[in-house]
């Protein structure tokens, strides 16, 4: 089974590592450098990236993504249902909160760059990144979502929890999964959590 798995902003694809070593082993891991795939860091053109990225993919796919990855996975699912067989959101947004990008903004720019700069990612690209995000808005399309969907969420993640609660009742074909004693970052710090949900997830859906 080829399962993509889509990095958070701040992280890479090794952020996975730990995750995977827990997964079954007919799974077929494929984790692209998310702000690699191009050169211009805008949402816009990453997800174009991305896209051009799955192409490459004869068969129907399993996504998953955290944070800045759920985002593009949804949103690759929202234009190519066709394509996605099955779809895992763990700590998601589907509507950007302009409030909190500001504040992260805020502090972005005044932190020093050897903080917020990783991977070669300079900090005014992840700057940009975050600002061309303000305006997206799923909500209206969540209801179109047809595949089976797991949406994942650390139930101390206060920043994500709301929204992954309502996405769950928004998308017909999804269940919710809190992972407890847990922040953001489930695939670095809860991984065989994360990975025995997805493992049950996968075994029921396929």
């Amino acid at each position: 089974m080829d399962l993509i798995f889509l990095h958070g902003l701040g992280q890479n694809p090794s952020s996975w590592n730990e995750t995977l070593s827990f997964l079954p082993q007919c799974i077929k891991a494929h984790c692209p450098d998310l702000l690699n795939l191009c050169e211009d860091k805008t949402y816009e053109k990453i997800y174009l990236a991305f896209e051009n990225y799955v192409d490459d993919f004869l068969n129907p796919i399993n996504l998953c993504g955290i944070s800045l990855g759920a985002v593009l996975a949804l949103n690759y699912t929202l234009n190519h249902a066709d394509k996605v067989s099955s779809l895992v959101l763990i700590a998601p947004q589907y509507k950007m909160p302009k409030l909190l990008l500001r504040f992260q903004n805020i502090v972005f720019h005044i932190m020093p760059d050897s903080l917020i700069s990783k991977d070669g990612i300079a900090k005014q690209d992840i700057i940009q990144l975050t600002n061309s995000m303000r305006f997206l808005d799923f909500e209206q399309e969540l209801k179109s979502v047809a595949c089976s969907t797991l949406i994942i969420c650390g139930q101390k993640d206060t920043a994500n929890i709301k929204a992954a609660k309502k996405m769950a009742n928004l998308i017909s074909n999804s269940k919710l999964y809190l992972i407890d004693k847990s922040g953001h970052e489930i695939n670095v710090f809860a991984s065989k959590k994360l990975a025995n949900a997805m493992s049950l997830f996968y075994k029921t859906n396929n």
